[in-house]
């Protein structure tokens, strides 16, 4: 796919064609759409972050006066950026994603898996809920979960994430379930300019050509981390969801985790995750007293397992 950088393409004929303003549409993105929309199964539209895709997905589908379900224990930024929405008259409340979604909610927002916490949503009993279903897959990727194929209406990720994979990319994605209410959320993603841009869209085509390839590795070697991690003695638990390459793990407290994570020389101590280098950060610096002090949020990246848990024990004082 060639990079195209234009933002405007000469009329055909006196009248615009396919392309003719990039907020529009543009032949790069379109094609990362199209990539990305044949993964999930739907119809994917491109923003220029997870959170992007968050705001613009939210604002294009609700009202003021309309609640939320999210699910508790998901990436603490998509509460942050609810809260920011509240002055417009958007509420959330947090509920279990393990079991179904409250009444009287307009939108329903899962996380599979939940970051940190790495929980599992009842797909199936959101399913069943009157309102739209939202899947946050950054996590799962579509190599372990296609989100509608189990009855959910929108499926979102940060592409910035394990999607494009290199730590090199902003992205964010919406996969609708149909064309119509794409082509609405389309229309308003233009007319807001929440619109991506080609390079980042050029990288994601980049990333999903060895998606299943890193994703599979990357789950591979989480596996033999999580069942180490569980027999440490300065382990106290685990969370790891069966599948990918997110884990988290819980050590005695935050002096200790900041030992940890400062540590390791291979471990990049770092935020973010799903890139093919291993990433490890302390989350209560960001997330503070909604996750214990202790806990170590770990991305595996595609190094040798064995040195990674060579890494990890030698950190924390094997």
């Amino acid at each position: 796919m060639t990079l195209d950088r234009s933002t405007i393409w000469p009329y055909e004929d006196g009248e615009p064609g396919e392309y003719y303003y990039s907020r529009y549409a543009s032949p790069t993105v379109v094609e990362a759409e199209r990539a990305l929309g044949a993964l999930d199964g739907g119809h994917a539209l491109l923003y220029p972050s997870g959170s992007g895709a968050t705001t613009s997905l939210v604002l294009g589908l609700l009202k003021p006066g309309d609640t939320i379900a999210l699910a508790e224990g998901c990436y603490f930024g998509t509460g942050v950026t609810f809260e920011a929405l509240a002055r417009w008259g958007l509420r959330h409340v947090e509920f279990d994603q393990t079991q179904p979604p409250p009444e009287g909610v307009q939108l329903v927002w899962l996380e599979a898996p939940s970051n940190p916490f790495l929980t599992m949503p009842d797909l199936e009993a959101a399913a069943a809920h009157p309102a739209p279903v939202v899947v946050d897959s950054t996590a799962a990727t579509p190599v372990h979960l296609r989100p509608l194929e189990h009855g959910a209406d929108f499926v979102l990720h940060s592409a910035t994430k394990y999607l494009a994979g290199h730590d090199d990319v902003l992205l964010g994605a919406v996969v609708c379930r149909d064309a119509e209410t794409a082509a609405e959320l389309r229309r308003f993603r233009t007319v807001t300019g929440i619109v991506a841009a080609p390079d980042p869209a050029w990288l994601l085509l980049r990333g999903l050509k060895t998606l299943e390839l890193r994703v599979a590795r990357q789950t591979e070697t989480a596996a033999l981390l999580a069942e180490r991690l569980t027999a440490h003695p300065a382990v106290s638990t685990v969370r790891w969801a069966g599948l990918g390459g997110l884990l988290s793990f819980d050590v005695a407290d935050a002096a200790t985790a900041r030992r940890v994570e400062t540590s390791t020389r291979v471990i990049v101590n770092a935020t973010s995750l799903g890139g093919v280098t291993s990433v490890m950060e302390s989350r209560a610096r960001w997330e503070g007293d909604r996750v214990p002090a202790g806990l170590l949020r770990l991305s595996v990246g595609l190094e040798d397992p064995e040195t990674l848990w060579e890494d990890l024990a030698r950190a924390l004082g094997d």
